[in-house]
């Protein structure tokens, strides 16, 4: 590498450890500038740790990394950020008690006999390059929506003059239209001259975003540079070693006997009652786009929403929405697995063992109602093995696992709760492609054994991989359930946009 190198940053040979574990062993990339350059693996990959070192917050222990033709060692975030690199994280690290303009100047504030000046003016013009100049400056943050916070991470980036955007995962907490809204920013910054190293897990997002790739496996450099509109196929193969066809399980029997009931069943966002079967066997996917009443209705289902009216029945029982709630939900068997594991459906603070079995304690009580703690470890040591779990051992914090295994856990508990009716609320949310692929088969040999299950979600190649029938969710009403051969992604966006059929007939 010389400063004559066509690329605004080299990176070949980097390697970190963490005491005994190694998560990069000689990983690499090539950025141009004003190119926005994806990096996708699994998760443990090491994509995380590289943009660590790269944006100052880690030092490698080995390897070769220039900026601008020169060698790259930031001292720290604040060093690299005032060289022109910046990383934004997946969280945006705000300060939501203040303004726009405080946020994005926290820093770089400049003062005039010991008052601090305004720099409105500086920050409408950056706000405005993002496509955001409606955005007042004096904006509460904390009043903004998560679309307009990571665009200030961004701005806070390009307000300091960065040539280098590092963005760990940006969309996975955007709907839709404020992923389009973002992708169009970044188009801009690529036209500025401004570089971009785009880590996601979707792959569509990367095809429509990237102008090249690099692949991260086993902290290596799988694949380099692949073009922007690599087939999916190929960007799999090298991150994990599979081909596409393997990702999603193998299709199951005919469902068997109903497991419940849905009739007239309306909780307070819906629109119309829905009506339906699920049967043991059954996955039943609920596609639609946020803010649809896909999540509503699971919610009301297990009894987190209060329904407004309809019935449940089950083999032995008929309940109606009149009192229902949680704990009879639990008691009729159903279960639910919450979009949102870090504020919901995970306790960060505790361990992987009490995650596992939170709820089920008294399965593990002895005569005298103590804990019987050697039991509770080797239950939660058998399901993990089950699953597959990456962990060091039952006591380890859940917060320290990938996403991925967090989401072992919280489906752990499904398992170890016995639960018959699975609601599943898009379960594969901010998960790496290899740990999707252990939760498909997961879920499909739960069903095959018996679970029926209904899952939420708007991610149409794995609804179309996992599940053997769908609907299709549109302002709180449900279109017909039809065998997913019948359903093309066509005929899915047009009912999840417009409520209409196949045939034009509006719902």
């Amino acid at each position: 590498m010389t400063a004559a190198s066509p690329f605004l940053l080299c990176a070949r040979g980097v390697r970190k450890a963490f005491g005994s574990a190694l998560a990069l062993r000689g990983a690499g990339l090539e950025v141009a500038a004003g190119e926005i350059h994806a990096l996708v693996g699994e998760n443990g990959a090491g994509k995380s740790t590289l943009m660590h070192i790269l944006g100052g917050s880690l030092r490698p222990d080995a390897g070769d990394i220039e900026f601008q033709g020169k060698p790259w060692r930031p001292s720290g975030p604040g060093d690299a950020r005032n060289c022109g690199v910046t990383l934004v994280l997946q969280e945006p690290a705000l300060a939501p008690h203040l303004d726009v303009e405080a946020n994005l100047t926290l820093g770089r504030e400049r003062s005039a006999f010991g008052f601090v000046r305004p720099q409105s003016a500086r920050v409408r013009e950056v706000l405005d390059q993002l496509g955001y100049g409606n955005l007042s400056p004096h904006a509460l943050v904390g009043s903004l929506g998560v679309a307009e916070r990571q665009i200030l991470e961004i701005a806070r980036a390009l307000f300091a003059e960065a040539k280098l955007i590092l963005m760990d995962e940006p969309t996975s907490s955007l709907p839709a239209r404020d992923v389009d809204r973002l992708f169009s920013a970044l188009a801009r910054l690529k036209a500025r001259g401004v570089s971009v190293i785009y880590i996601s897990h979707f792959l569509d997002e990367v095809a429509k975003v990237a102008d090249r790739i690099t692949v991260l496996r086993d902290g290596e450099t799988a694949a380099a540079g692949l073009p922007g509109d690599a087939p999916a196929a190929v960007i799999l193969k090298a991150m994990a070693g599979r081909t596409m066809e393997e990702y999603f399980p193998a299709r199951r029997a005919e469902p068997g006997p109903i497991a419940m009931q849905v009739e007239n069943w309306r909780s307070r966002a819906e629109a119309a009652p829905v009506s339906f079967p699920l049967r043991r066997g059954q996955i039943l996917g609920i596609a639609g786009l946020v803010g649809s009443g896909r999540s509503s209705l699971l919610r009301s289902l297990y009894g987190l929403r209060s329904p407004a009216e309809g019935s449940l029945s089950f083999a032995d029982a008929r309940v109606t929405a009149s009192g229902w709630n949680v704990t009879r939900a639990r008691a009729a068997g159903l279960g639910f697995l919450s979009e949102d594991r870090k504020e919901e459906g995970l306790a960060l603070g505790m361990s992987v063992r009490a995650n596992a079995t939170l709820g089920q304690t008294r399965r593990f009580q002895g005569p005298l109602g103590f804990l019987r703690l050697r039991a509770e470890a080797a239950a939660v040591r058998d399901l993990a093995a089950s699953l597959s779990l990456r962990w060091r051992d039952p006591d380890q914090s859940v917060a320290e696992l990938s996403g991925g295994n967090q989401q072992k856990v919280a489906l752990g508990r499904l398992l170890l709760g016995g639960a018959a009716v699975w609601l599943l609320d898009e379960p594969t949310r901010g998960v790496d492609v290899g740990a999707k692929a252990e939760i498909y088969r997961l879920i499909a040999a739960e069903a095959a054994a018996g679970k029926a299950v209904i899952w939420s979600g708007s991610y149409l190649p794995e609804l179309f991989g996992v599940c053997d029938s769908l609907a299709v969710m549109h302002r709180g009403r449900l279109s017909p359930i039809r065998p997913i051969a019948d359903w093309t992604e066509a005929s899915v966006l047009a009912w999840a946009t417009t409520g209409s059929d196949r045939e034009g007939t509006m719902a």
